[in-house]
């Protein structure tokens, strides 16, 4: 798949700007595929994001500046996706004791076995995203993002 021709462009491209492009629509691409997988599940990958997060914390409370702090996606709406986990019974939000003005979040009983049974199902479509890549492909691609970032 050539980004030329995904995105129907017919002039040559400066190398920069065609990476970047690829970049964008390979995120977008990726995205869309995680958001098919999680549907059944009802679920949105920054919704997943938070469970995988409060998983991480082991049990430890964790407030919503340390949630939008580790999120993928930066410009989510951390209060916003709390309540809705929430609503799901995937989370629970209480007041700290020591500070009034902090929230105490972590992941529900239900929560973890709602992430195992769909960590199941992401795990396979990530595996099929990048199964033609080989290992050395794969380390070498991260290499090379985390240089871009830098």
């Amino acid at each position: 798949m050539i980004i030329e021709k995904e995105l129907k462009i017919s002039k040559q491209l400066p190398e920069s700007k065609r990476a970047l492009l690829n970049l964008l629509f390979t995120e977008n691409w990726i995205t869309d595929e995680i958001t098919t997988t999680l549907k059944p599940f009802d679920i949105t990958t920054q919704q997943f994001n938070v469970l995988r997060i409060l998983k991480g914390m082991k049990g430890k409370p964790s407030s919503l500046q340390t949630i939008q702090e580790r999120m993928i996606n930066k410009m989510s709406n951390t209060t916003r996706l709390v309540d809705k986990l929430i609503k799901k019974n995937f989370v629970q939000r209480e007041q700290c004791e020591s500070n009034r003005r902090k929230v105490d979040i972590t992941i529900t009983k239900e929560g973890i076995e709602a992430l195992e049974e769909i960590n199941k199902v992401v795990d396979e479509s990530e595996s099929k995203l990048t199964e033609s890549l080989t290992q050395d492909e794969l380390k070498q691609l991260n290499h090379l993002l985390n240089k871009l970032r830098t």
